[in-house]
């Protein structure tokens, strides 16, 4: 109900080679077409490169990587002109995030991904863009300072190494990748927009 009454939800598997044919039919029931999509895994559980085991990789590429690459083209197979496909990658495609190895694997060659299928798609005037969130004041994000010894101070670290001093607000982000996936974003494919509060320095 908070979400609004046109909201459907639809519980799937996005290492399930099925999932992505299952949400795409659910959509298409629902509201009678699909205008876009936007792709968010979560993150694959923390770990350094020596402590990773194989399974973990394996499980990681099934969902973060291969499931989004399943809905992303069966999308592209459904869209039409002014469709749009969007990524929820991490600022981990530019810089990895330490203790987050599988993750800083995975999301660069998604992101890859993203950029040759906005090649690829454009022409049938389908955009494709990624959204980089940085510090947004998530569960996840919370999981991950509980791992240090003293989770108020890590945060504190953290924050003061962003020059907006805070962590970012859920709803900031959902602006942003409202906006990106909206037609008030008409001219703009194959980018990658970070929502970080200014924390990659390169350009």
């Amino acid at each position: 109900e908070a979400i609004g009454p046109n909201a459907v939800g639809v519980g799937a598997d996005n290492a399930d080679p099925r999932a992505a044919e299952r949400l795409l039919a659910a959509a298409k029931e629902h509201f009678g077409r699909l205008d876009g999509v936007l792709v968010s895994v979560g993150g694959p559980p923390p770990g350094s490169a020596a402590s990773t085991t194989d399974e973990q990789w394996e499980a990681g590429f099934a969902s973060v990587f291969l499931g989004a690459v399943r809905l992303a083209r069966a999308a592209a197979a459904e869209l039409g002109e002014g469709g749009v496909i969007g990524f929820v990658l991490s600022g981990s495609v530019h810089e990895p995030i330490t203790g987050l190895t599988v993750s800083n694997g995975l999301r660069p060659g998604l992101a890859g991904f993203a950029k040759s299928l906005a090649n690829e798609v454009g022409p049938r005037g389908i955009r494709v863009v990624g959204v980089l969130p940085g510090k947004i004041d998530t569960d996840r994000i919370r999981e991950i300072d509980g791992f240090a010894e003293d989770p108020a101070a890590a945060r504190a670290a953290a924050e003061a190494s962003i020059p907006l001093r805070r962590y970012g607000r859920p709803e900031e982000f959902g602006r942003t990748a409202a906006f990106l996936l909206s037609p008030a974003a008409s001219y703009l494919t194959g980018v990658m927009v970070p929502v970080d509060g200014g924390v990659r320095h390169g350009f």
